[in-house]
C-alpha cells in the first residue's frame, strides 16, 4: 500500500480521477453493501473523501508486483463509513465495535472493470480478528485436528508434525491476545498437560518419559527466557528515546503494569505444571535447568523490583493529578511539594536510585509542565486575542517553569537532608541541561512569542499618532500607513495554522512547524526593523518640524514607548540635545526681556505692564508669566524620565523588599562544609541592582555615604567580606544615595534597614573579626593541635551553630551573644598564636646548629683538616646544643600551659611527638652539614638522595686528609694505617669524626620519653638519607684506602731488595751466574740448575742495574695527592728504599774486593808451602819423604792452568772496582806485581824436582802391581764362599750371626782395597775395578734389610697370636700387615728371587686374608645361628668363648673360606640391617603425630599438610619395598608384612583425607558462607550439609587419636572417606554446571580458572575486589577509576581504566558496576569499546588540527597509533589520486613529509619523556619505519596506481565516516576494528616475513579458515599472531599445549572463543595426543561447516613437521 509520502504524489497524478467514472467502485460497493448494511449514501460520501480516494485509487490502479499484497478494510463508524489501508484501526479512538469489511488483492494485475472475482478477494472482517481467530483455533481446528479417526491414513510423523504446528499457532495467537491486554503469556508444551502428574522422583515414570516430551518441555524453557528477556529489556524510557514526549502517569503506568505483568509471569511458573517440568529437568540433569532456574530468578528478582519502585511512585499519583487539574497560575504552590516527594522517593527506594531512571521521571514531568502550560496558554488564540492578557499568561508562564527550575536546583543543594544519618547521600550528579532540553526550548519560544507581543503593544499606539506642524498631516499619514503594513505584517501570526507553543518541534528540528515560525518570526523582525528605521526618520522630522519646547515635549509624551525602540531611539537620542539647546535659547531670550526690562525701569522710571492692572500688580503679573515662561519647559524636563531610568528603579524596587528581608532572616554565620571556615552571612546572595564586580569591588565605600565607616579585619578573611556583603550593603548603600534624590517612594524594608545601619555596622565589624580569629585558628591549626584544643572548639561550634543555624539579623539580643562569642576566640587565637610562636623559635634555635664540626684549619682551604683543635670544637658544639636542649624543654612545658593540656593524655603525646620529629629534622639537617662538609671536600656534592659529581670543582680542591709511608721491613705500612681493621687506622679516625657528629643528638634529652630511647641518636643513626651518607663517606674513605693501598702495591716492585737475603742472592748468583726464578728453579726440580759461575761482566751488569735502580727511585715523587682530597708522604719510605740499593750495591763490589784479595792471598801462600816442599831431600827407600814430594807434584799441576789464567782477570776486575771508585790497600796491588814472578820460579823448580825422584817412582810402580794381582786372586775365592754361607733362604738358622761374620770379613778386604787404590793415583797406576767385593758388600746389605724385616713381620704375628677375640683389634693389624706389604715391596727387586723373600711374602699374604675374615666375624650381627652355619662351611667345632685367641681362629685356616665367611657374614649384615629398620620404623611411628590447624571460619581441626610425615611415610614403605625384595626377608617376612600393610592403609587414608579436606575447604565457604549459591543450587547445598557433618564428626574424631598409624588404620575410615568425596564430586559438578551458566552469560570466564571466577563471584557486589582480575578478562586493563562519594570512598560507577603501563583513558560515559558480576562486566567489555571508538572518532577529526607531535600526546596510545595507520591510509590514497591527476613528485613529496615526521619523532625521543609517552612514541616510530619503507618500495618500483598488489598487500586502517567504525583491509580481506583496549604496549618490527605472514593468516580468516604458522621455536610465531590482533584491536588469548589438555578444555576454549568473537592462539599444538587432536578436528570442522568462524578464529601454532597443526 502507499506510504503517507506517496499518498499526496497519488493525490496530484490522479487529480482528475473521480470515484463514479469507475466502474469498479460500483462493484467494491455491491460488497459493501452485502456485508456490511450502509446507510443510504454513506458509501458515497466515505468514497468521494479525498483521504478515501487516494486510498481507491492505489488499491484498484496501481501493480501490486513487488511487495505485500495491497489491503483494504471498511468498517462502520459513528460518523459513517472508513476506509482504511490494512487493519489498523486509524486515528479514532477505542476498538472497532462492528464487523467489517476486508478487500484483498490476490494478484498483480489492476482488477478489470467488469469483474472483480480472482483479482480481489473480499470478506468479513470481525470486530476483534484474534479473538476470533483463536476461538476458531481452540474450538474447531484443534479438536479436528486432535480427533484420532480423522487422520487415520496419515503417517504417525505427519499427524505429530500437524499437531505440532498447529498447537504452535495457537499458542502464538494466545500470546498475541495477551501481549494486546499488557500481560505476557508463557506458552506451554506439548503433553503438558499431565507435567503435573509426573512423579519426578519415580525411576519408572521417568525412564518411561518420552524424549520428544523433554525435547518440548526444553524447547518451551528457551521461548521463556526470550519472552521473559523481552519484558525485562523493556524500559520507561523507550517513550522518550522515540520522540514521544509522555508525562509522568506513563511512567507510573509503566511500573503498575511491570509489576502487574511479572507477577503473571510469576504465577505462571508456580503453577504444578511448570513445576513439575522444572523437577523433570532437574531430576533427568537437563542443561536447561540452570537456564530454567536462571530465568526464574531474574523474574523474582524484578517483580521485588518492580513492586517496591511502583510502592514508592504510587504517592506521586495525587500530586500528578492535582497538577493536571489545577489552572496553570495555580500550579506554581504544587511543585515544590511535587519535587519533595521526587527526592523522598530517591531518598528511600534504592531501586530507584538510578541517575537513567530519575532523569526519565524529571523529563516527563517537564513534559507535563509544558503541556499544562501550552493548554493555558491556547496557542491557536495566543497571537489572535488581547495582546495585554497574552503578555499576562506568558509572564505566569515563564514565572512558574523558573520557579520549577529554582525548586530542582535547591531539592538538588538540599537533597542530602533527605537521606537518614547512617545512610549513604546519593547526589543527583547528572547534568541539569539534560532534565531541562524541552524545557529550556519551551521557555526559548515563549521568550520569542513575548518579543512578538511587545512589539506588536508598541506599534498599535501608531493608529493613534497624529502630528501637527507643517509637515504634521503627512506625518501622519506615513505612521498610518506603517501601522497598516505592521497589521498586514501580524496577520501572517494571527490568521497561521500552526502551533506557535509546539513543545515537540522543539526537541525534532526538522519539522515544519519550526521552520515555517521561525521564517515568520525572522521574517517578521527584519520587516519591523525597517519599520524601526522609517519610524525613526518620522520622528526626527517632526521634531524638526517643532516650533518650541512645548510642541517638542507633547511630541514625547504623544510617542511614548515607540522613542524606547532601539533603532528609533539610535536616530532621535540627538534630538534630547536639541530640546536642552533650545531651553537654553529661551533662557537666553527671557534674561534678554528681563535686562530690557530692568534697563527701561533704570532709565524711564517705569516699564510697560498689563493693561488694565495697577503697576506693583502689573510688574509682579509680568514678572510670573517671566516666570513660567521658563518654569513650564522646566518642569517638562523634571518630569520627563528616560525609560532606562525608570526600568532600573521599578526593578529595584520590586526585588529589593524580598530579597532583603530573605536575607536578613538568614543566619549571621555560613560555614564552608568542605573547609569548615566561617564568614558573615551579610547577604551571599550577591549585589541587587548593580553590577555584582562593582559591588565587591566597593564593598567598604558602601557605608561611606551614611558615614558608615567601618575597620574590617585583614588577613585572609577580607576576601571573604567582600565575596559575602553584596546585597545587604548594596541596599544601604542605594537608599543613602536615593534619599537626597527624593525618590517618590522608597520601600519599607529598605528604609527600616537604614536607619538601623549603625547597629549592622558595629555587629558585622564584631562578627568580621571573630571570624578572622576562627578562621585563622581553623586555618593555621596542625593535625597534631587540633585535638589539643578540640574540646575547646567544639564549645565554641557549639555556640557559633545558633550563629549558623537559628540567630538571623533580625533576633534581638545578638549583640551580647556576639561579644561573647569573639572574646573566647579571640583568647583562644592568641594562646595558638603563642603556642606557634614557640615552635617558631624551636625551629630558630636549630638553625644555629647547622654549620660544619669539623673545617679545615684556620679555615683555609688549602691546609688540612683540623685535627689538633677537634676536641675544643666538639666541646663548643656540644655545649651549645645542651643549651639548646633546654631551652627547647621549656618552651615545650610553655605550650602544654598554654594549651590546658594533660601531660598523661594521648593527644599531648602525640604533639610531644611533633615537636620531637620536628627536632629530628633538626638533627638531621646538623647532622647533614657536617656530613655533606666532608662530602664536599671529598669532591662530590650530595642532594637530595642524588649524587652530583662536580668535575669543575674538584680539580679546585685541595688535600683535607694525609697519611705517611714509611718502610717496615719486610712490609710498607702508612701512618696512620689504611689498611682494613687496623685499630686507630685512618678509618676508625674518619668513623670516630662522624660518631662524634651523630653524638650531638645524644646530647638533648628526649621530649617524647616513649619512643623508646633517652635522646635522638639511635633514630638519627637509623635514618636512611644519613645512613646513605655516612656509607657513602665510609665508602669513599674505603674505596681511598683501597687506592692508597694500590699505590703501595705499584712500590711492590722494589720489595725483593729489602725481602730477599742478600747473602743467598749472592750465593745463587755465584753458583749459576744470575738469580734463578721460580720457574726456573721449578723446571730443574729433578736434575738441578747447571752451575755457571759469573763472569766480571755479568758483575758489572749487577752493579750497573742497581746504581740505575738507585737513580729511578730518586726520581719517585715524595708527595702523591689521591682524588685531589688525599695527601700521602712517601719520603720516609724512598730515603729507607735508597739506603737499601745502596746496601745491594755495595755487597757485590764488595764481594769482587774480597776476591781478588783472598785470590791473591791463597796464591801466595800455596807458593810458599809448595817451594818448601819441594826443596826437601829424599834418598832411596824413603817412601814417606817420595810420597810428599809426589803430593806436591801433583797439586802443582792442578793448580797451574788456573794460576796461569787468573792474573788478567784479577787486572780487570780492579779496573772495574776504580770505575765505581771503590778502595783497594796498596799490598793488593804489589801482590798483584810479584806473584806473576814467583809463579813461574815455582813451576820451574816443579819439573827439576821431578826428574830427580823419577827413578824411585817406577820402583814403586812395580811393587804396587803385584800387590794388585795378588788381591784379585782373593777376592774372587771370599766371592764364592759367600754365596755358599749366606742366609738365603727363609728357614736359615742364626741369621744375623751369620751375616756379623760376613761383614767383618767385607770390612777387612776393603780396607786393603782402599790402601792400593790411594797408591795408585798417586803414582799413576791403572788398577782392577774388584766388582766381586762390591758385589758381596751390596747382597750383604740387602740381606739384612730383608730378615730384619722378616723378624720384624714375624715377632708382630706372635704377639697378635696371643690377642684375646674381644680384644683383637683387627683395623690396627690390617693397616700394620698392609704396611708390611708395602716395604716388602720396596725392597730391592734383585731379593725377590731369594727363598727368604718368597717366605716372607707368603705370611704376609695369609695373614691379611685371615684378618679379613676375622675382621667380618666381628660384625656385631652375628647371632648364634651365624656361627653354626659357619662351622658347616669350615668343618670344624669350636666353641666361642673368652679364652678364644687369635691363633686359635689362625689355626682354622680362614683364608681358605673367605667366601663362605664373607656370605655368613653378609646374611648376618643384612639380617641386622633389616632388624634395624623395624626397629627404627617402631620407634618413628610411635611419636608421630598428626598436626592439626582450625579452618578459619568454622575452626573445625584440619591435618596440617606435613611434608616431613609424607617424606617419612613415602621413605619408610620404599624401605618396605625393598626389605621384601630381599632374599634375606624369611626371618622377617610376617613383621616386615604387617607394617608394610599398615603403611600402605596411612597412605592411602592420608591422600584421601587431604583431597577430602581440600575439597571441603574450597566448597565450604560457597555452598555454606555464599548464600547466592545456595539459593541457585537448593538441593545440593543440603548435600553439602551432609557432607559438612559427616566431615566435621571425622575430623573431631581424628583429633581424638593423634597417632598417625593408630588414626588412619581405624575400621571403616577409608570407606567413609569414599563415601564423602563421591558426594563432593556431584557438588563440584553441580557447581561446575552453575559456573558455565555464568560463563553463558560473560563468555570471558571461560578462559578463567573455576578458583578465579568463584572468588570474582563471591565479590560480585563489589567491583574494587573484581578489579584484580580484570587482566585475565580483558587485553590490557589493568583496573579502573571508581567515583567518590561525598565520603571520598569509591561507588560502584567506573569513570575509567588503566593499563598495565598505568595509563590512564576516561570512559566516553561513566560505566555503572552494580547489580551481577557478568551484567556490570559486560558494561564495562561495552563501555571500553564504546570508549575507544569515541576517542577514535576524535582523534581522527583533530588529526589535522594542530601539528602531529602534539595532537598524539591528547589521546590514548593505541588510538594515537591506529589513527596514525588510517591517516597514513588515508594520505597514500591521495597521493595516487594526485598521480592520476598528472603530479608525478606526489608519492616522493609524502615519502619526505614522512621522513619529516620520523625526524621529528626522534627528536622528541632524544628529549625528556614519560616513560608513557616515550613507550608512545617509539611504538608510532616503529610502524612509521613501516610506512616509510612502504612508500619508499613503491616508488623505486614506480607503483602508480592503488590497485597494485604491492599496496594492496599492505595492512591498510581506513575510517568510514558514515558507519563511525574503523575497517583493516588487505588484499581483498575486510575486517572490522574490534576496538579492544590495548594500552600502551609495544608492537613488533614489521619485517617482509611479517607481512607474508599477515597475508596469510587475514586470507586464511576472509575464507573461513584457521592458520597454523609453522617454524623453529623462538622466530615469532605466536608474537606476530598476537601483533596482527592487535593491529585488527581484537582479544587474542594464547594457550600453550600440552599433553594434559582433553577435548573438554578445547570445546570450553572454543565456545568462549566463538561467544566472545576473540582469537585464540595454540601454541606448541602438536603436543596434544593423537586422541583429543581427532575430537579437535571434528570440533574444528563443526565450527567451519557452521559459520561460528565468523566470530571466532583460532590460530595453531606447532614446530614438528608433519604435525597435525600443519
Amino acid at each position: 500500500m502507499p506510504t503517507a509520502e506517496e499518498l499526496p504524489a497519488l493525490a496530484e497524478e490522479n487529480a482528475d480521477w473521480e470515484p463514479g467514472a469507475d466502474p469498479r467502485l460500483r462493484l467494491l460497493r455491491a460488497y459493501v453493501a452485502r456485508s456490511l448494511r450502509p446507510a443510504a449514501g454513506a458509501w458515497e460520501r466515505c468514497a468521494g473523501s479525498a483521504e478515501a480516494r487516494q486510498l481507491l485509487h492505489a488499491f484498484l490502479g496501481r501493480g501490486a508486483s513487488e511487495g505485500p499484497r495491497p489491503l483494504l478494510v471498511v468498517r462502520p463508524g459513528p460518523g459513517g463509513l472508513a476506509v482504511r489501508a490494512g487493519l489498523d484501526a486509524g486515528p479514532e479512538a477505542g476498538a472497532p465495535r462492528a464487523k467489517g469489511l476486508f478487500c484483498l488483492r490476490t494478484r498483480p494485475e489492476p482488477p478489470g472493470p467488469d469483474s472483480l472475482r480472482g483479482a480481489v478477494l473480499c470478506g468479513d472482517l470481525p470486530a476483534t480478528p484474534l479473538e476470533h481467530l483463536a476461538a476458531l483455533f481452540s474450538e474447531v481446528v484443534i479438536p479436528i485436528l486432535a480427533n484420532e479417526k480423522n487422520h487415520l491414513d496419515w503417517p504417525h510423523v505427519v499427524c505429530q508434525d500437524v499437531q505440532r504446528h498447529a498447537h504452535s499457532l495457537q499458542c502464538d495467537l494466545l500470546v498475541l491476545l495477551e501481549q494486546a491486554k499488557g500481560k505476557t503469556l508463557l506458552p506451554l508444551p506439548v503433553g503438558s498437560e499431565k507435567m503435573g502428574f509426573v512423579d519426578s522422583e519415580s525411576e519408572t515414570a521417568l525412564e518411561s518419559m518420552d524424549k520428544s516430551v523433554m525435547y518440548a518441555i526444553e524447547s518451551a524453557v528457551i521461548q521463556w527466557s526470550h519472552q521473559v528477556q523481552v519484558v525485562l529489556k523493556r524500559e520507561s524510557s523507550q517513550p522518550l528515546l522515540q520522540g514521544e514526549n509522555p508525562t509522568p502517569q506513563v511512567e507510573l503506568e509503566f511500573w503498575k503494569s511491570r509489576s502487574e505483568d511479572l507477577e503473571y509471569i510469576y504465577n505462571q511458573l508456580r503453577t504444578i505444571k511448570v513445576r513439575g517440568m522444572a523437577g523433570l529437568l532437574d531430576k533427568l540433569q537437563s542443561s536447561y535447568f540452570p537456564a530454567f532456574q536462571a530465568v526464574f530468578r531474574d523474574v523474582v528478582a524484578a517483580l521485588m523490583e518492580a513492586r517496591d519502585i511502583h510502592t514508592h511512585l504510587v504517592p506521586l499519583h495525587r500530586h500528578l493529578e492535582t497538577l493536571e487539574s489545577l489552572e496553570f497560575p495555580k500550579v506554581k504552590p504544587r511543585l515544590w511539594p511535587l519535587l519533595h516527594v521526587v527526592c523522598l522517593i530517591w531518598a528511600t527506594c534504592e531501586l530507584y536510585r538510578c541517575p537513567r531512571r530519575l532523569m526519565v521521571l524529571l523529563q516527563e514531568i517537564c513534559n507535563l509542565l509544558v503541556q499544562q502550560a501550552s493548554k493555558y496558554l491556547s496557542p491557536e488564540d495566543l497571537l489572535r486575542s488581547e495582546v495585554e492578557e497574552s503578555q499576562r499568561k506568558l509572564q505566569v508562564v515563564v514565572d512558574t517553569l523558573s520557579f520549577f527550575k529554582r525548586v530542582f536546583q535547591d531539592r538538588r543543594e538540599n537533597l542530602h537532608s533527605y537521606f537518614k544519618e547512617n545512610q549513604e547521600v546519593r547526589e543527583w550528579d547528572f547534568q541539569s541541561s539534560l532534565v531541562f532540553v524541552r524545557l529550556d526550548g519551551f521557555l526559548g519560544r515563549l521568550g520569542m512569542v513575548q518579543d512578538l507581543l511587545k512589539t506588536t503593544l508598541d506599534f498599535h499606539k501608531l493608529g493613534k499618532l497624529e502630528f501637527s506642524g507643517i509637515r504634521g498631516s503627512a506625518l501622519s499619514q506615513q505612521a498610518q500607513r506603517m501601522y497598516s503594513e505592521f497589521q498586514e505584517m501580524y496577520r501572517v501570526f494571527s490568521e497561521s495554522s500552526y502551533d506557535c507553543l509546539d513543545p515537540q518541534s522543539m526537541v525534532e528540528l526538522g519539522r515544519a512547524n519550526l521552520q515555517e515560525f521561525e521564517n515568520d518570526v525572522s521574517e517578521f523582525n527584519q520587516r519591523v526593523e525597517d519599520l524601526d528605521r522609517r519610524l525613526g526618520t518620522v520622528f526626527v522630522q517632526a521634531f524638526d518640524d517643532a516650533p518650541g519646547l512645548e510642541p517638542a515635549f507633547k511630541l514625547l509624551d504623544i510617542a511614548g514607548n515607540l522613542l524606547e525602540r532601539p533603532l528609533v531611539a539610535r536616530d532621535t537620542w540627538d534630538k534630547y540635545l536639541v530640546l536642552i539647546r533650545m531651553f537654553s535659547e529661551d533662557l537666553d531670550a527671557v534674561r534678554m526681556i528681563y535686562s530690557q526690562h530692568v534697563q527701561e525701569e533704570v532709565e524711564y522710571g517705569f516699564s510697560s505692564v498689563h493693561k488694565n492692572m495697577p503697576a506693583v500688580a502689573g510688574r509682579l503679573r509680568w514678572a510670573q508669566e517671566l516666570r513660567q515662561r521658563i518654569q513650564g519647559p522646566f518642569d517638562n524636563f523634571r518630569r520627563m524620565t528616560h525609560p532606562y531610568e525608570t526600568r532600573l528603579y521599578e526593578d529595584w524596587c520590586q526585588t529589593v523588599s524580598e530579597k532583603s528581608q530573605y536575607n536578613l532572616s538568614r543566619p549571621l554565620l555560613k560555614r564552608d562544609p568542605e573547609t569548615k571556615q566561617i564568614t558573615v552571612n551579610f547577604s551571599p546572595q550577591g549585589c541587587l541592582g548593580s553590577n555584582e564586580e562593582l559591588a565587591q569591588s566597593h564593598w567598604k565605600e558602601s557605608w561611606e555615604p551614611s558615614g558608615l565607616d567601618m575597620e574590617v579585619g585583614g588577613g585572609s578573611g577580607g576576601g571573604g567580606v567582600r565575596r559575602t556583603y553584596g546585597l545587604l550593603i548594596s541596599v544601604l548603600k542605594e537608599v543613602s544615595y536615593l534619599q537626597p534624590q527624593q525618590m517618590t517612594h522608597i520601600p519599607e524594608t529598605a528604609a527600616a534597614m537604614f536607619s538601623s545601619r549603625e547597629f549592622y555596622r558595629q555587629l558585622v565589624a564584631k562578627l568580621e573579626l571573630m571570624a578572622n580569629w576562627y578562621n585563622k585558628v581553623m586555618k593555621t591549626l596542625l593535625e597534631v593541635e587540633f585535638p589539643l584544643v578540640q574540646e575547646e572548639l567544639q564549645n565554641i561550634d557549639l555556640c557559633l551553630r545558633a550563629a549558623e543555624e537559628t540567630l538571623s539579623w533580625k533576633t534581638e539580643g545578638i549583640w551580647d551573644y556576639v561579644i561573647q562569642i569573639t572574646n573566647s576566640i579571640h583568647d583562644l587565637e592568641q594562646r595558638v598564636q603563642k603556642t606557634k610562636d614557640n615552635v617558631e623559635e624551636i625551629q630558630n634555635i636549630m638553625k644555629t646548629w647547622v654549620s660544619p664540626i669539623f673545617k679545615r684549619k684556620d679555615g683555609k682551604k688549602e691546609c688540612l683538616l683540623s685535627m689538633d683543635d677537634q676536641h675544643d670544637r666538639m666541646e663548643k658544639y656540644y655545649s651549645l646544643i645542651k643549651e639548646s636542649g633546654l631551652k627547647i624543654h621549656a618552651l615545650v612545658q610553655e605550650n602544654l600551659g598554654l594549651f590546658s593540656a594533660d601531660p598523661t593524655s594521648s593527644i599531648w603525646k602525640t604533639y610531644v611527638n611533633y615537636v620531637d620529629d620536628m627536632l629530628v629534622d633538626g638533627f638531621f639537617l646538623a647532622i647533614e652539614c657536617s656530613l655533606k662538609y666532608l662530602l664536599e671536600n671529598t669532591g662530590i656534592y650530595w642532594l637530595m638522595d642524588v649524587v652530583y659529581y662536580w668535575e669543575e670543582c674538584k680539580a679546585g680542591l685541595t688535600p683535607i686528609f694525609e697519611a705517611q709511608l714509611s718502610l717496615a721491613i719486610p712490609e710498607l705500612i702508612f701512618c696512620p694505617s689504611l689498611e682494613p681493621g687496623v685499630k686507630g687506622g685512618f678509618y676508625d679516625i674518619v668513623e670516630g669524626l662522624i660518631t662524634s657528629i651523630f653524638r650531638i643528638s645524644s646530647l638533648v634529652p628526649r621530649l617524647s620519653p616513649q619512643n623508646g630511647s633517652p635522646h635522638y641518636q639511635v633514630d638519627l643513626e637509623a635514618m636512611p638519607d644519613l645512613a646513605g651518607m655516612r656509607g657513602e663517606l665510609m665508602g669513599r674513605m674505603r674505596g681511598m684506602m683501597t687506592l692508597c693501598c694500590g699505590y703501595r702495591s705499584t712500590l711492590s716492585q722494589y720489595s725483593y731488595l729489602y725481602v730477599e737475603d742478600r747473602k743467598e742472592a749472592l750465593g745463587q748468583f755465584l753458583l749459576y751466574g744470575h738469580m734463578p726464578t721460580a720457574e726456573e728453579m721449578e723446571a730443574h726440580a729433578e736434575d738441578g740448575i747447571p752451575e755457571n759461575p759469573p763472569l766480571l761482566h755479568q758483575f758489572k751488569a749487577q752493579i750497573d742495574c742497581y746504581e740505575k735502580l738507585h737513580e729511578d727511585v730518586c726520581r719517585l715523587e715524595p708527595i702523591q695527592v689521591f682524588d685531589s682530597w688525599m695527601k700521602i708522604d712517601a719520603r720516609p719510605f724512598k730515603t729507607s728504599l735508597l739506603n737499601i740499593i745502596k746496601k745491594w750495591s755495595l755487597m757485590f763490589k764488595q764481594h769482587l774486593v774480597d776476591y781478588v784479595t783472598h785470590s791473591l792471598a791463597d796464591l801466595e801462600t800455596f807458593i810458599k808451602n809448595s817451594e818448601s816442599g819441594l826443596l826437601k831431600k829424599v834418598g832411596k827407600g824413603d817412601f814417606q819423604g817420595l810420597v810428599e814430594i809426589m803430593g806436591h807434584l801433583m797439586a802443582l799441576k792442578e793448580r797451574q792452568s788456573s794460576t796461569d789464567e787468573m792474573f788478567e782477570p784479577l787486572k780487570q776486575t780492579i779496573e772495574l772496582l776504580k770505575t765505581y771508585g771503590q778502595e783497594l790497600p796498596e799490598a793488593l796491588f804489589r801482590q798483584l806485581e810479584e806473584l806473576p814472578e814467583k809463579w813461574n820460579n815455582i813451576k820451574k823448580m816443579a819439573v827439576t824436582v821431578r826428574q830427580q825422584v823419577a827413578p824411585l817412582q817406577a820402583n814403586e810402580v812395580t811393587l804396587l802391581r803385584q800387590r794388585c794381582a795378588a788381591f784379585e786372586a782373593e777376592q774372587q775365592r771370599f766371592w764364592e764362599r759367600f754365596r755358599r754361607e749366606a742366609p738365603f733362604r727363609f728357614d736359615s738358622t742364626d741369621p744375623h750371626q751369620m751375616l756379623d761374620a760376613r761383614h767383618v770379613e767385607i770390612q777387612q778386604m776393603e780396607s786393603t782395597m782402599a790402601s792400593i787404590s790411594a797408591s795408585a793415583s798417586l803414582f799413576e797406576v791403572t788398577i782392577p775395578d774388584y766388582k766381586q767385593l762390591r758385589q758381596c758388600r751390596k747382597e750383604a746389605c740387602q740381606l739384612k734389610e730383608l730378615w730384619d724385616t722378616i723378624g720384624m713381620v714375624t715377632s708382630s704375628i706372635h704377639a697378635w697370636e696371643t690377642t684375646t677375640w674381644m680384644d683383637i683389634n683387627v683395623e690396627a693389624m690390617d693397616l700394620e700387615c698392609k704396611w708390611f706389604a708395602g716395604h716388602i715391596r720396596n725392597l730391592d727387586k734383585e731379593v725377590r728371587a731369594w727363598d727368604a723373600f718368597a717366605g716372607l711374602e707368603s705370611t704376609v699374604l695369609n695373614t691379611l686374608t685371615s684378618l679379613r675374615a676375622v675382621a667380618e666375624l666381628q660384625n656385631p650381627a652375628m647371632r648364634e645361628r651365624h656361627w653354626r652355619q659357619l662351622m658347616q662351611a669350615t668343618g670344624v667345632t669350636f666353641t666361642m668363648d673368652e679364652g678364644t685367641t687369635l691363633a686359635h681362629l689362625l689355626q682354622l685356616q680362614l683364608h681358605h673360606f673367605e667366601d663362605e665367611v664373607r656370605g655368613i657374614v653378609d646374611r648376618a649384615v643384612k639380617e641386622m640391617g633389616m632388624e634395624k629398620v623395624l626397629k627404627e620404623l617402631q620407634t618413628t611411628w610411635v611419636r608421630i603425630e598428626f598436626q592439626y590447624e582450625p579452618h578459619p571460619q568454622t575452626y573445625v581441626p584440619l591435618l596440617r599438610s606435613d611434608e616431613d610425615l609424607i617424606e617419612v611415610l613415602e621413605d619408610n614403605q620404599v624401605q618396605l619395598q625393598n626389605l621384601m625384595m630381599s632374599r634375606y626377608i624369611a626371618f622377617f617376612l610376617e613383621e616386615v608384612s604387617g607394617w608394610q600393610k599398615k603403611l600402605s592403609t596411612a597412605d592411602a587414608v592420608i591422600s584421601l583425607w587431604f583431597d577430602v579436606q581440600r575439597t571441603w575447604s574450597h566448597l565450604e565457604s560457597i555452598f555454606i558462607g555464599s548464600e547466592d549459591i545456595r539459593a541457585q543450587l537448593p538441593q545440593d547445598s543440603k548435600r553439602f550439609e551432609g557432607i559438612d557433618t559427616d566431615f566435621k564428626e571425622l575430623a573431631y574424631d581424628a583429633q581424638k587419636t593423634p597417632n598417625v598409624v593408630e588414626a588412619t588404620n581405624k575400621s571403616g575410615l577409608y570407606e567413609k572417606l569414599e563415601d564423602i568425596q563421591s558426594r563432593l564430586y556431584l557438588c563440584e559438578k553441580a557447581l561446575a554446571e552453575y559456573l558455565d551458566t555464568k560463563r553463558l552469560a560473560f563468555p570471558r570466564f571461560y578462559f578463567l580458572s573455576s578458583s578465579d571466577l568463584l572468588d570474582i563471584l563471591s565479590n560480585s557486589t563489589a567491583p574494587q575486589q573484581v578489579q584484580r582480575h580484570l587482566s585475565k578478562l580483558f587485553d590490557n586493563m589493568a583496573k579502573m577509576q571508581f567515583q567518590l562519594d561525598a565520603s571520598e570512598k569509591p561507588t560502584k560507577i567506573s569513570l575509567g581504566m588503566y593499563s598495565k603501563e598505568e595509563e590512564y583513558v576516561a570512559f566516553s560515559e561513566p560505566c555503572d558496576c552494580s547489580g551481577q558480576v557478568e551484567i556490570w562486566l559486560n558494561h564495562v567489555l561495552a563501555h571500553m569499546k564504546a570508549t575507544v571508538r569515541h576517542e577514535m572518532t576524535e582523534g581522527i577529526t583533530a588529526y589535522e588540527e594542530k601539528p602531529r607531535e602534539q595532537w598524539l600526546f591528547d589521546y590514548p596510545a593505541q588510538v594515537a597509533l591506529t589513527c596514525t595507520q588510517i591517516w597514513w591510509t588515508t594520505e597514500v590514497g591521495m597521493a595516487f589520486a594526485r598521480l592520476e591527476e598528472g603530479y608525478e613528485n606526489a608519492m616522493k613529496d609524502y615519502y619526505k613529509k614522512q621522513v619529516a615526521q620520523l625526524k621529528t619523532l626522534i627528536t622528541m625521543l632524544i628529549g625528556q619523556l614519560s616513560s608513557g609517552d616515550r613507550q608512545k612514541v617509539m611504538t608510532i616510530c616503529t610502524i612509521d619505519v613501516h610506512a616509510r619503507d612502504v612508500v619508499a618500495k613503491m616508488i623505486a618500483q614506480k607503483v602508480d596506481n592503488a590497485q597494485a598488489f604491492l599496496w594492496l598487500s599492505q595492512l591498510r586502517h581506513r575510517w568510514d565516516d558514515e558507519a563511525k567504525h574503523c575497517f583493516a583491509n588487505i588484499c581483498d580481506a575486510q575486517f572490522l576494528y574490534s576496538y579492544e583496549y590495548l594500552g600502551n604496549t609495544p608492537r613488533l618490527v614489521i619485517t617482509p616475513l611479517t607481512d607474508r605472514c599477515y597475508i596469510t593468516l587475514t586470507q586464511s580468516l576472509h575464507l573461513t579458515m584457521s592458520g597454523a604458522p609453522a617454524g623453529p621455536a623462538g622466530t615469532g610465531k605466536t608474537e606476530t599472531t598476537k601483533d596482527l590482533g592487535r593491529a585488527l584491536g581484537i582479544m587474542v588469548y594464547v594457550f600453550n599445549c600440552s599433553e594434559q589438555m582433553d577435548y573438554k578444555s578445547c570445546g570450553n576454549i572454543y565456545k568462549g572463543l566463538a561467544q566472545t568473537g576473540a582469537w585464540g592462539c595454540f601454541d606448541e599444538f602438536n603436543r596434544i595426543s593423537m586422541e583429543v587432536l581427532s575430537v579437535v578436528a571434528v570440533q574444528v570442522t563443526q565450527e567451519a561447516l557452521t559459520k561460528h568462524l565468523r566470530h571466532s578464529q583460532c590460530c595453531a601454532q606447532g614446530q614438528c613437521e608433519g604435525s597435525p597443526a600443519e
